[in-house]
């Protein structure tokens, strides 16, 4: 989704998942030849990235809200139960508008206690299954009480210091990468991909692999 696509009216999952055009792990594909500027973004200054030695970071781009993510994060969490184990793997949420804010603290507060695997994936059912409009500190507290979580811990740890941190630092990695839409990649702190440049988010991921690759080799 690009920046100017928020209005969700005119959305569907199911435009999502056909404009995604996701059939076959990318993984299960052969080698293909990706073209800088066309297929993916080199970016003009590296952006550091939070790896030790050896290990190669790579971040998904991704508000909540957007039918695209939510078509994409099956296939993307299946990606990284495979992922090659120095492939460091980081969610990171968008805020194109300041509306956006919520959502982030949800995320980064569920990562701070520990919830991520038990919730991350609820929190897009509840989204674009069950039509719930979590876009509210209170709407998602009242949300994730109803999920066995304790709200008053929760409440604290989204507004505490270490939350509030992240969330500049998120802003600040998006700016970095020069987002243009979500759900899209960044690789190695040196290249930008989504679906419009590689075709397809199921591509994209081919791409990622691709430039693992090569900076793993150390061509990159």
């Amino acid at each position: 989704m690009k920046r100017r696509e928020f209005s969700l009216a005119t959305l569907s999952t199911a435009a999502a998942v056909n404009v995604l055009g996701m059939a076959t792990p990318a993984w299960a594909q052969g080698p293909s030849k990706f073209v800088p500027g066309k297929d993916f973004i080199k970016l003009d200054r590296n952006v550091p990235t939070e790896t030790e030695a050896g290990k190669i970071e790579l971040i998904e781009f991704f508000w909540y809200s957007c039918p695209h993510c939510n078509a994409f994060e099956t296939t993307f969490a299946q990606w990284v139960k495979n992922a090659p184990k120095d492939v460091i793997v980081r969610r990171m949420p968008v805020a194109f508008r300041d509306d956006f804010a919520p959502q982030q603290r949800l995320y980064f507060a569920l990562e701070a206690m520990g919830l991520l695997e038990k919730l991350h994936a609820k929190v897009f059912q509840a989204i674009h299954v069950e039509r719930l409009t979590l876009n509210t500190d209170a709407s998602i507290v009242a949300w994730v009480e109803k999920q066995g979580v304790d709200k008053n811990k929760f409440a604290d740890t989204a507004k505490s210091f270490g939350v509030a941190s992240k969330l500049k630092r998120a802003v600040q990695l998006q700016n970095d990468f020069k987002i243009e839409g979500v759900p899209s990649l960044g690789v190695a702190g040196k290249y930008y991909i989504d679906g419009t440049l590689a075709g397809s988010m199921e591509r994209a991921l081919q791409v990622a692999e691709s430039l693992l690759a090569q900076v793993r080799q150390g061509r990159a």
